[in-house]
């Protein structure tokens, strides 16, 4: 047996090489290996208007180095890293806006996709190696005016130990999804980008919309939900042929893409170019994929032309299609209105602020049922 003397002198070389081995490691640094691309993409002076989202500030560097260990296995790493955001950090969820790594940090609050810029940040601080996973079973819309705005759903994947998970803000742990792909540093910014251009959308402001999306579309110009929300920003500046042109490219890259098809249509209406809006419509009605979205477009389209029962139809595929979502409920909500069904109105109404205690729509209907039949 060993004497305590002799394991110190066995033990210690090991130790000394751990901690030379943890004081010579040089963390990723997304920032510099982006810095070429951004420049090609944006031009010399990039660094004046954008930022990388999962860039590590010496503020948010200082609070890793003196609470998270880059010692351990890298379980033990991985745990440190998710208590270091949700128990030191204090992380809580916040839809909007959409945060960097150290804008989350420095506010405790984000959403999914600053989860994500925050845990790949700390996370390869810490001699480990997240990486942005797009998920495509779970996308996210919102449907306002007659268009589709849309946003992806990301979340951090990562190997540990040789198995590969994938962390979401909620339930804070490894969860599975169906179907989801990895993507690039550079996408992920394109994503990030696109979350800030769909907040101002739905905020209306459409300088900074266009703004943030002129930067998305440049750093990723395939990337369908950018090219998707730019015609949108488009539309409601009034610039319809340049809307539809863009439109139409985003339908040549992907042409099974449901927002872009719907809002190719409202194009076309707004330019009344009705032949290929009606024939658009037949692309999406064959594709028999449509997302919730389109059949509320198609109820509100059948209720303006007066086809109450026809618009109840296609608000019920809606339903079908996801229930889930705030906009269904109050396009039911809409069409009950316009029959005088208040109750009928009620029920998807509070179904609605259920999902989304804050969606205007249902607040402004929710006051107006509240008041009764007039």
């Amino acid at each position: 047996m060993l004497s305590t003397r002799s394991r110190f002198r066995v033990a210690l070389p090991a130790l000394l090489a751990l901690a030379a081995a943890c004081a010579g490691y040089v963390p990723f640094d997304g920032s510099q290996a982006l810095a070429p691309e951004f420049e090609r993409r944006l031009g010399a002076e990039w660094q004046q208007d954008v930022t990388i989202p999962f860039a590590i500030d010496e503020k948010l560097r200082r609070a890793v180095d003196e609470r998270v260990s880059p010692a351990g296995s890298e379980t033990r790493r991985r745990d440190a890293v998710l208590d270091f955001i949700f128990g030191l950090v204090g992380l809580e969820y916040e839809l909007a806006p959409t945060r960097t790594a150290n804008e989350a940090f420095a506010a405790a609050r984000g959403n999914c996709l600053s989860f994500v810029n925050l845990f790949v940040a700390v996370g390869r601080e810490r001699r480990l190696n997240p990486f942005f996973v797009e998920v495509e079973d779970y996308q996210r819309w919102n449907y306002q005016d007659g268009v589709v705005v849309s946003r992806g759903h990301i979340v951090a994947g990562m190997y540990v130990d040789g198995e590969m998970a994938t962390y979401d803000f909620l339930p804070y742990r490894p969860k599975s999804y169906r179907d989801f792909r990895p993507i690039t540093d550079l996408a992920a910014t394109g994503h990030y980008y696109n979350n800030l251009g769909a907040e101002a959308l739905m905020a209306n402001d459409l300088d900074a919309a266009e703004r943030w999306l002129d930067v998305a579309v440049r750093l990723t110009p395939d990337f369908d939900k950018a090219i998707n929300n730019y015609g949108i920003v488009l539309l409601r500046r009034g610039r319809l042929d340049d809307a539809a042109r863009r439109l139409e490219e985003g339908v040549e890259l992907h042409p099974d893409s449901v927002p872009l098809l719907t809002n190719l249509v409202r194009a076309y209406q707004l330019q009344g170019r009705s032949d290929l809006a009606v024939a658009v419509l037949d692309t999406l009605e064959e594709m028999n994929q449509a997302s919730p979205f389109f059949y509320v477009y198609r109820g509100d389209a059948a209720l303006a032309a007066g086809d109450g029962e026809l618009a109840l139809d296609y608000m019920r595929r809606a339903l079908r299609a996801d229930s889930d979502i705030p906009e269904v409920h109050v396009g039911l909500a809409r069409v009950h209105l316009a029959a005088g069904r208040f109750s009928e109105a009620k029920h998807h109404v509070e179904r609605a602020l259920r999902l989304d205690a804050t969606h205007e729509e249902a607040r402004k209907y929710a006051a107006l049922i509240e008041r009764g039949p007039p």
